[in-house]
């Protein structure tokens, strides 16, 4: 791999093991409203922005609920699990530690809310380590554009070309290669980690 100056993360799935911890609040939302939570439902939201799984969720469910509505009861539902249980995948914390240590800016390019990735970050006392967090909200674009990822370059003033992506969505993954990201997935990153830092 080239040397790289600037490592950009997702988190759900990535960083964070927290694949389980939606599917859950999609059952416990759901189960709420009478419904059963299936497969395709879970394949449909994977692949989509947040507000765009609530507008397709409100159309599907022929709900009376509004979006906003919708992301406010997955938010109150995942933020007290980010705040209190989300943990990092093994040894992740020690390759974030020595990709600072040797110099390479660290940032965030998320899905999640700001304030639920902050308190991830803290709960798993990250935080400090990272220069910047970008969410797809705010960025105004899901990840099937490259924009995050450019906005977290440019926020760490390097290059596209020296700058790794990590992910775990296979979407995110083929608009970040399309820019000219340097692409590790989630599922390397954490052989990678396991295989650097355990003892065993």
């Amino acid at each position: 791999m080239a040397k790289i100056k600037g490592a950009i993360f997702d988190l759900d799935g990535t960083l964070l093991d927290s694949d389980n911890l939606w599917t859950d609040i999609d059952r416990i939302f759901l189960r709420r409203r009478g419904f059963d939570l299936t497969e395709e439902y879970l394949e449909n939201v994977n692949s989509m922005s947040f507000r765009e799984a609530a507008e397709y969720t409100i159309k599907r469910y022929s709900l009376n609920d509004s979006p906003e509505g919708l992301m406010s009861e997955w938010n109150n539902l995942a933020k007290e699990a980010y705040k209190n249980s989300i943990a990092l995948f093994p040894y992740v914390r020690e390759y974030l530690e020595k990709l600072k240590r040797d110099g390479v800016l660290l940032s965030v390019a998320t899905d999640l809310d700001r304030e639920i990735a902050i308190s991830a970050l803290k709960n798993n006392n990250i935080l400090e380590l990272f220069k910047s967090i970008h969410t797809t909200k705010e960025t105004g674009s899901d990840k099937r554009t490259a924009k995050i990822f450019l906005e977290a370059a440019a926020s760490m003033a390097l290059q596209v070309e020296d700058c790794i992506v990590y992910e775990d969505s296979k979407v995110a993954i083929e608009s970040a290669k399309k820019e000219g990201f340097i692409i590790m997935d989630a599922k390397a990153l954490h052989e990678e980690a396991i295989r650097l830092f355990s003892t065993n």
